[in-house]
């Protein structure tokens, strides 16, 4: 069977922990890319044939096309050691997934696309109207992440799991969006144990 196709803009974190995912487990992926900058998802041909929604990544295996990057992680994952055999650790493994894409993404996210790709002086009005707030739950995002971090090396169980790889791809480059993570010692040093995993790929 060909390697799984994922379409991606590669400035993306959200692509970027599907390639992780794919990384650890061994698993090879080819890309297809896009710039998100230049409408490149908004085309009617990709709109017709990758994903109606418009969005990266998606993640194509055979003809069939998986958007939405933490169910393309899971797609990979299944059966693996990144998805606990823990029924409980197994719940508690999305509960952080969901809390990247409800809490984390949408903040720290937000602010890195807006203040390094978009520029600041180019964000609309109603844009920098949301800054303030999307600072403010980003680092409330992130002090949760270190206080969790505090007592333990993973955010589940004993090991990594796919939390830990949704929650790595926007938290290391945090920074680029204006949050200082010095400031968050138990993340840092998290952010180190997962750079050391065998197989670890960097962003592009």
């Amino acid at each position: 069977m060909a390697d799984p196709i994922l379409h991606e803009d590669p400035r993306s974190g959200n692509c970027y922990k599907i390639k992780l995912t794919a990384a650890l487990l061994g698993i090879g992926i080819e890309a297809s890319q896009y710039d998100i900058l230049a409408g490149e998802t908004r085309t009617p041909e990709f709109l017709a044939t990758v994903n109606a929604n418009g969005r990266i990544p998606v993640l194509q295996i055979g003809e069939r096309f998986l958007p939405e990057s933490n169910a393309a992680c899971w797609y990979l994952a299944e059966g693996s050691a990144l998805v606990p055999r823990d029924r409980f650790d197994r719940a508690d493994m999305l509960r952080w997934m969901f809390f990247e894409q409800y809490s984390h993404e949408p903040n720290i996210a937000t602010l890195r696309f807006w203040l390094r790709f978009v520029g600041e002086a180019n964000l609309s009005p109603q844009q920098k109207g949301q800054m303030m707030a999307k600072r403010i739950a980003g680092c409330e995002a992130l002090a949760l992440m270190d206080r969790h971090l505090a007592s333990r090396e993973w955010f589940v169980g004993d090991g990594v799991t796919l939390a830990d790889i949704a929650l790595f791809a926007y938290t290391h480059v945090a920074e680029e969006g204006g949050f200082g993570l010095d400031d968050y010692p138990a993340v840092g040093a998290w952010l180190s144990r997962l750079r050391s995993l065998p197989r670890f790929v960097a962003m592009d």
